[in-house]
């Protein structure tokens, strides 16, 4: 499958665009809003720059796209109107409109989606929520990440759109994305703002079990914490320790794309699931009146 990459930041260079390079897909081309950024990321990767969203459009089947969500949603929109299958960041929109008009369009051209939640993508997390579901009796979880993104050897340090929007958009897909197959599909969240960017979320999960997290993206560095942990009848079981790089990940994800455009199938972590992580994190977003 051809696949085209849209954007030319940190996240492009050092992940997207190496991880389709290590699939067996073909990956022919780069567009950025720069383009100068874009002409040297092309040649880093030894593919063509092209000029206009809507050229990479014409020349591909399938697009990558690594750049901030509110610049993502308009452009993958017209992609998938157009028909060209979709490799999405998270989150897929900062507003739950954009997001559901997103999957909508796909759903009317036939497009099939994936959804970038990096530890989704990774054998080590498959195989903790594999251990998960073989048991039962699970009633809640809590996980506290502190990151502290303003140290100096951070490559998102100088991100305009975390500084802008914080924990909540920034590590709430990756908790949402991990705990909605650890323990159901989430009913309600809860809301409550902490210093600087600190978030606390309450989620109270379709069967019963409610998971609590404090998340805050500009933390202080002494306080990094990295911990989720689920309980219940059996005990806790603690997440394991991502060792699958992001660029391994980002390989499962371009041959997993491939895959459910060969048997046109939805991908677990596609558009529909996409859609409903912008909804739960948009109205807690609108609690915090954000």
């Amino acid at each position: 499958m051809r696949f085209g990459l849209v954007g030319t930041g940190y996240w492009a260079r050092e992940t997207h665009g190496p991880g389709i390079q290590a699939s067996s897909q073909d990956l022919v081309g780069v567009w950025g809003r720069d383009p100068a950024k874009t002409a040297d990321l092309a040649e880093s990767l030894g593919v063509e720059a092209f000029a206009s969203h809507a050229d990479l459009l014409a020349a591909v089947d399938a697009v990558s796209y690594a750049v901030p969500p509110d610049i993502q949603a308009p452009l993958a929109l017209d992609a998938a109107r157009a028909g060209r299958h979709l490799l999405l960041d998270k989150p897929v929109a900062l507003d739950a409109d954009s997001a559901r008009a997103l999957h909508d369009a796909a759903q009317a051209s036939g497009s099939r989606s994936v959804v970038f939640f990096t530890a989704r993508y990774a054998a080590e997390t498959r195989a903790w929520l594999d251990d998960l579901a073989a048991g039962d009796g699970w009633r809640g979880s809590w996980t506290e990440w502190i990151a502290a993104n303003q140290r100096p050897e951070s490559p998102y340090k100088d991100s305009p759109w975390r500084q802008r929007e914080g924990a909540l958009w920034d590590l709430g897909p990756h908790l949402l994305g991990t705990l909605i197959p650890a323990l159901g599909p989430v009913r309600s969240v809860v809301a409550v703002a902490g210093p600087g960017d600190t978030v606390h979320l309450t989620l109270t999960h379709e069967d019963g079990p409610v998971s609590t997290a404090t998340i805050a993206l500009w933390g202080p560095p002494a306080a990094y914490t990295w911990d989720m942990r689920v309980w219940g009848d059996a005990g806790v079981s603690a997440a394991s320790k991502r060792v699958t790089t992001a660029v391994e990940s980002l390989t499962t994800a371009a041959e997993e794309l491939a895959a459910a455009v060969d048997a046109d199938a939805e991908h677990p972590l596609g558009l529909a699931f996409g859609a409903r992580v912008v909804e739960l994190l948009a109205d807690a977003a609108g609690q915090l009146g954000r």
